[in-house]
């Protein structure tokens, strides 16, 4: 995968630690929550979600909108980082 996007690996992180951003080799807390589902995957009303800096939101926003995954784009506070 190109670089800045997320590695295989996007855990989220326990509720107790940071929200950190899950563009790869980024450790800046997050600020965004771009939700979004791949339509040949999943079922219409699954999200993923990937946290997104402020320096990354647009990046990883376009790599999902390119691809016609991206649903969604909210403020990270208090978002869900787990499937829903």
């Amino acid at each position: 995968m190109s670089e800045g996007f997320p590695a295989a690996d996007t855990s989220p992180p326990a509720d107790s630690q940071p929200r950190i951003c899950s563009a790869r080799g980024c450790r800046a807390p997050a600020a965004w929550a771009l939700r979004w589902n791949n339509p040949r995957l999943h079922t219409p009303e699954r999200r993923k979600t990937w946290l997104a800096c402020v320096e990354h939101r647009q990046s990883l926003g376009d790599f999902l909108g390119a691809r016609g995954f991206l649903r969604e784009v909210a403020p990270a506070g208090g978002s869900p980082t787990l499937d829903t």
